[in-house]
């Protein structure tokens, strides 16, 4: 950023911006940012309309939502933490744990938000790759902890590849770790996943000897708030008390709060659709297979294709075709599970350009 009329810390001018997912023109469907597909559930309209003060300001600790939170998974109330969706409360974290020197380790590929938070807190970013099957190297990480790693992020399952880190290897995971360091497990995508042997965080913090884990959750996803930005951790007091000290006050507003507390009240819905989005998720993903794509297993709202130095070539086609998809150049596609109308079309255009994949690639698997 050379043409800056002030000076601007070197890393953070060469950090590009967060790049949301693309939009989706009129007619075509939006499948780049894992939103989800279903209008929000019953009475949250109702809610946000009834939020008309606008003239005051928010709760700061959003105590009616934190309440409610801490009664449902069986914790104190100074065990949960809001923020204007799981991501503020990750850079909270990473502020308030790293900065100059210290370092933070994730999986990559993983959430693209990761580089740059830790750019920004001035730590330095340890990206270990991921293993078979696209999913965490469990061991390969912890082999990676030195004595400047302050913070160990976890993403189950894993956006944008889909597989999930099994609660068995979690907890081995964790008995390699230094107790003074920072575990955070991202579970943005928790609620639609089925295989009974991933991690569940709030599991994790039931057993005894993780008080270095904090889990991270969202309304964005599964509740469909993606709009409103609301998140929310659970772990420490004392580590949540030093994320609560960096963030930005007043940044969950009261039409978050009552949107979250609304979908609360309507679970039975909100099951009913992510039921209906995880049979959507395994069908695509079994149609791709049997197209001859290898993707990998997918346990999110989302699937991945790995389409390795093709990638944004073959999204173009997606896009020529109605379908707006999420490329990483170099990597693969991730595609958000959405209205049940865009499954075939997805699979129609998959199959036109999976056999144009050389032998060998990536992205062929076993027809």
């Amino acid at each position: 950023m050379t043409d800056a009329p002030v000076r601007i810390r070197p890393e953070i001018a060469a950090l590009p911006p967060y790049k949301q997912g693309t939009q989706a023109g009129p007619g075509a469907f939006k499948l780049s940012s894992n939103e989800n597909p279903f209008d929000p559930l019953p009475g949250v309209l109702e809610a946000v309309q009834s939020a008309t003060a606008l003239n005051r300001y928010p709760d700061a600790t959003a105590g009616r939502l934190r309440e409610r939170l801490a009664d449902r998974f069986g914790v104190t109330l100074d065990e949960v933490h809001i923020g204007a969706g799981s991501v503020s409360i990750l850079a909270q974290l990473i502020l308030a744990a790293a900065g100059p020197g210290d370092e933070v380790l994730y999986a990559w590929r993983s959430f693209e938000a990761y580089p740059g938070l830790v750019l920004i807190a001035g730590a330095t970013p340890v990206q270990v790759p991921l293993g078979e099957g696209a999913r965490h190297d469990l061991d390969a990480m912890a082999a990676a902890v030195t004595e400047r790693t302050r913070v160990v992020i976890v993403c189950s399952p894993n956006n944008p590849t889909g597989p999930i880190v099994g609660h068995d290897e979690f907890e081995a995971f964790l008995a390699k770790i230094p107790s003074d360091v920072l575990v955070i497990l991202d579970e943005a995508y928790a609620e639609f996943v089925t295989d009974p042997n991933a991690v569940d965080g709030l599991r994790v913090l039931g057993g005894e000897g993780h008080p270095n884990v904090v889990v991270l959750r969202t309304f964005s996803k599964a509740f469909g708030l993606a709009a409103l930005r609301v998140g929310y951790a659970i772990g420490h007091p004392r580590i949540l008390d030093a994320a609560r000290s960096t963030a930005i006050p007043l940044s969950v507003t009261a039409h978050a709060e009552v949107a979250a507390l609304a979908s609360l009240d309507a679970e039975r819905e909100l099951l009913e659709r992510v039921s209906v989005i995880a049979e959507r998720r395994d069908a695509l993903v079994a149609g791709l297979r049997g197209l001859g794509w290898a993707v990998p297993y997918a346990q999110g709202n989302f699937v991945w294709l790995p389409a390795g130095s093709e990638s944004l070539e073959i999204a173009e086609k997606f896009v020529a075709g109605g379908l707006v998809v999420r490329p990483f150049a170099g990597d693969g596609i991730r595609i958000s599970v959405g209205e049940h109308e865009s499954v075939d079309k997805v699979l129609g255009i998959a199959a036109s350009v999976v056999g144009s994949l050389p032998e060998g690639h990536p992205g062929r698997g076993l027809a």
